[in-house]
């Protein structure tokens, strides 16, 4: 598991325009490339995740600290 407790498929919720959104990390991003859209300035330092919305399925990039997992409920 990464050291900000992310990895693939773990459930997530952030914040955009105003609205909490949730859905699911797709992948850890550890190079500049580009995903979502948009080029992502990313490196194995400061890594970024490709998420994918529960509601609308599309995808956005965010830093961990913009990402908040979701715990599980029994």
């Amino acid at each position: 598991m990464a050291k900000d407790g992310l990895r693939k498929g773990d459930d997530v919720s952030w914040n955009s325009h105003g609205q909490n959104v949730t859905g699911k990390v797709r992948k850890k991003i550890t190079n500049r490339t580009r995903a979502a859209g948009r080029t992502v300035d990313a490196s194995p330092g400061e890594p970024q995740y490709e998420v994918e919305s529960d509601k609308t399925g599309r995808t956005a990039v965010h830093k961990p600290e913009a990402l908040r997992k979701k715990g599980k409920t029994s």
